[in-house]
């Protein structure tokens, strides 16, 4: 079972904890105020009270025995970017910052942040791409670029295996699954004739995927 600190108890790190909480995760969370965690006590193993600014208060935690720490902390870019660099001095394994622009993502990567979780950004990201095609259902950001995306087929597929139309080497993208109502085929093989009443999820780069929903 994986343990993980989430530091800042605003609405992502709520949200956070609670995803976490369903994978049955080890989790300790810590606020400046008490009431940023009082409603996830049932969640948690662990609710502290603290200013991670200050090295004793983090220390406290043992920082080193978690496999990865969240920084979720709100408006405060110094607060976050401080925190960020003590975390990895004192040995953090992971660490996991949240950012709102670019430039603070730049200056915590710097600083020790192993990835920067951009909360807004992706959600903003998703919603365009699914609301701006009428041939796209879902959308998952892999990050440099991939994605994996829920597509209609196009006409020109239907009643053609993925052989005949030489799917991965026309339009440089995986097929992961294939969904029919309620049935999913995964990984289907190189035989596979598409239907219309199906939609397909693809993997592979944002421009590739786009060009073959385009109808």
């Amino acid at each position: 079972m994986k343990s993980f600190l989430i530091i800042g108890m605003g609405s992502f790190g709520h949200h956070l904890c609670r995803c976490l909480a369903r994978q049955k995760c080890e989790i300790m969370v810590v606020d400046k105020t008490g009431e940023a965690i009082e409603d996830m006590l049932s969640l948690v193993v662990s609710a502290k009270i603290g200013d991670c600014t200050k090295p004793e208060v983090l220390e406290s935690f043992g920082v080193e025995s978690f496999d990865t720490c969240f920084v979720c902390m709100g408006s405060n870019f110094q607060n976050s970017l401080q925190i960020t660099s003590m975390l990895k001095e004192m040995g953090a394994k992971r660490v996991l910052s949240k950012a709102d622009e670019d430039i603070h993502a730049k200056f915590l990567l710097r600083n020790g942040a192993d990835a920067i979780i951009y909360p807004e950004k992706h959600i903003a990201e998703r919603i365009a791409i699914e609301e701006a095609s009428d041939s796209i259902f879902e959308c998952l950001d892999l990050g440099e670029g991939y994605y994996i995306m829920e597509i209609a087929p196009r006409k020109e597929w239907l009643g053609k295996s993925i052989k005949e139309l030489k799917f991965r080497n026309v339009y440089h993208l995986n097929i992961m699954a294939v969904k029919k109502e309620d049935a999913i085929t995964m990984m289907p093989d190189l035989d596979y004739v598409f239907c219309e009443e199906e939609h397909i999820l693809v993997l592979g780069m944002e421009e590739d995927i786009l060009k073959a929903a385009e109808k």
